[in-house]
């Protein structure tokens, strides 16, 4: 598959010096390439999920002001926020985030989800999926046309 190739991809040119620590909203299919990635990249990461199992694992309401400022990078691997439900966003507490937060969406329909929205208002830097869907495309693309 091609998620791996397009995540990093996606997320290579955003890193700044201090995303060493993620946390990974999710644990379906998507947040597996997404944590292979950060771990081939030497960023510690946990994964947030609703119902957390394992010492890798956190449940939302564990979040927290100190968990965004520790974990300054923030994946969203879940489909919460894609069209058509663009009013739902993961239940992360908003106004904890601040400039030194990168809020990575792999969402890319609608361009800007809620997610993305409110980290925007903090000055987080933001990034949708549409990034890691054209890198997944081009490798696609390599791949069946071996070249």
């Amino acid at each position: 598959n091609t998620d791996v190739y397009g995540f990093q991809r996606a997320l290579a040119p955003f890193l700044k010096l201090h995303h060493r620590r993620a946390l990974v909203l999710g644990t379906g299919g998507a947040s597996k390439a997404v944590a292979y990635v950060l771990s081939s990249m030497g960023i510690q990461f946990l994964h947030v999920s609703r119902t957390p199992e394992g010492p890798q694992q956190v449940g939302y309401v564990d979040l927290n002001a100190s968990a965004l400022r520790d974990f300054p990078l923030i994946v969203n691997t879940t489909p919460v926020g894609t069209f058509p439900e663009v009013d739902e966003c993961p239940d992360i507490p908003y106004e904890s985030i601040t400039a030194d937060n990168l809020l990575v969406d792999l969402v890319y329909n609608p361009p800007e989800t809620l997610f993305l929205k409110k980290g925007k208002e903090c000055d987080a830097l933001v990034v949708n999926g549409m990034p890691m869907l054209v890198a997944q495309a081009d490798k696609a693309w390599q791949i069946w046309n071996k070249g």
